[in-house]
């Protein structure tokens, strides 16, 4: 007879956190192993988590709507019915506790059973840490970040060393040396009473990114994925880049487009295939860096930025998309977009890009830089096609449509000579030989 706790999980390789969409069971049901008890929005997709224990959901820790870190607890599995009562019991006892210990320290005295001192290790020797990862309960990383306490310099009393709002309070003192700050929090309606209405947030559904529902002045917290992009873009920082221009006439890929538009090919998948024949003979473009040397990829995935409705930004992949035609690839891509609004595509769908293509000539942007993606070593940046006048070979002039492509490159192992052959042979590509794409 046992007790297990499911913890939060880690559903893809920058997760730290995630978001409780829903739960699929409730206290009190059976659940078989590898059945899906819970939603997770994890940073970029909501993905379904199965158990890997068979018993009786007994109970929820962390609620839908809110959101806990990687390794924390987030419900009690009882292995039988008659366990049900104790893990709820177990539950209740240690709520009962961390209100004691709040309420000790607002009055500024410590109940005789807290211990004070720091913890020197966990009650099993271990650091509270998963996968590199550390372990803390919701309520200490909460109180930690309150108390700015670093949880890096503290070992956890919990299971398995976990991080407990006890050993933040022990670390600073907090019990003997300071009451606590004390937090609001809003009472319920008395029954009867109509509650008020939660203010409405952008990137929870409730309205579309820069909609008029936010007043001026009000602060709206990042989303998920769009603490993911943030981190993203950090890391991005501390790698050395080049930037790259060329102009491309695109008159024959707008002829091709027009003949099979109707066919349901979309010009992002030409793009994309054009890219990706490109990269045939440019593999260290297709390349990225690691500290063993350069990783020269087996297959060339396409990544194509898309702006998510709550905000965010998304890379669907596009694989192999040299290999595939372009009635399959086109098909392919409104699959990954519809998928990837509605947060159901799977990882690696949208993180094995081995290059990435961003298009902004939809919005008439005539040119920009694009921000390299972290595990990559290549991101095009593609502009707005526009009629221009141009100098024709016989010295006449002449107007043709242009659009100005701008690539950025890992300039650890990609040199500007590299880049500029690159753009050169997908010039060549889109304006004399666009038919190609077709075979």
């Amino acid at each position: 007879m046992s007790i297990n706790e499911v913890f939060m999980p880690a559903l893809s390789s920058t997760m730290t956190e995630g978001k409780i969409v829903s739960w699929v069971k409730s206290p009190g049901d059976k659940v078989e192993k590898g059945e899906t008890v819970v939603v997770v929005e994890s940073d970029k997709a909501d993905m379904d988590v199965e158990s890997f224990y068979e018993g009786y959901l007994a109970h929820i820790i962390v609620q839908a709507g809110e959101t806990a870190s990687v390794g924390s607890a987030i419900a009690l599995l009882a292995e039988t019915e008659a366990e049900i009562e104790t893990a709820i019991a177990q539950a209740n006892s240690e709520s009962t506790a961390a209100i004691d210990e709040a309420s000790a320290a607002i009055s500024g005295k410590v109940p005789q059973t807290t211990t004070v001192a720091t913890p020197a290790a966990s009650q099993n020797g271990s650091k509270a840490r998963t996968n590199g990862r550390l372990v803390v309960s919701p309520r200490a990383r909460k109180l930690a970040k309150e108390l700015k306490v670093d949880l890096n310099g503290i070992s956890g009393s919990g299971p398995h060393g976990r991080i407990v709002a006890q050993d933040v309070e022990a670390a600073v003192g907090k019990s003997s040396k300071q009451p606590a700050t004390v937090t609001s929090v809003a009472p319920k309606p008395a029954k009867g009473t109509p509650a008020l209405a939660p203010t409405p947030v952008i990137g929870q559904g409730t309205a579309p990114q820069g909609a008029n529902a936010v007043a001026p002045g009000q602060v709206v917290p990042l989303t998920t994925l769009q603490n993911a992009v943030v981190r993203n873009m950090v890391a991005s920082l501390s790698v050395p880049v080049i930037h790259v221009g060329y102009t491309i006439t695109t008159d024959a890929l707008d002829k091709l487009y027009k003949q099979i538009k109707s066919k349901g090919v979309t010009m992002t998948a030409l793009l994309a295939k054009a890219v990706a024949v490109t990269l045939q003979k440019h593999s260290l473009l297709n390349a990225s860096y690691s500290e063993q040397g350069i990783v020269y990829h087996s297959s060339i995935n396409i990544a194509v930025a898309v702006a998510m409705d709550d905000g965010g930004l998304i890379t669907p992949v596009l694989q192999s998309a040299d290999m595939v035609d372009i009635y399959s690839l086109s098909r392919n891509w409104k699959s990954l977009v519809d998928r990837a609004r509605a947060k159901k595509l799977q990882p690696e769908e949208y993180n094995s890009g081995t290059f990435t293509i961003s298009n902004l000539g939809m919005f008439g942007v005539d040119r920009f830089d694009a921000i390299l993606p972290p595990g990559q070593g290549s991101i095009l940046a593609i502009g707005a096609s526009r009629p221009q006048v141009v100098a024709t070979a016989e010295g006449l002039f002449g107007v043709k449509q242009q659009m100005q492509v701008n690539i950025t490159c890992d300039h650890r192992i990609i040199y500007g000579a590299h880049a500029a052959a690159f753009l050169q042979d997908l010039a060549k590509l889109i304006e004399t030989n666009s038919e190609s794409l077709m075979l």
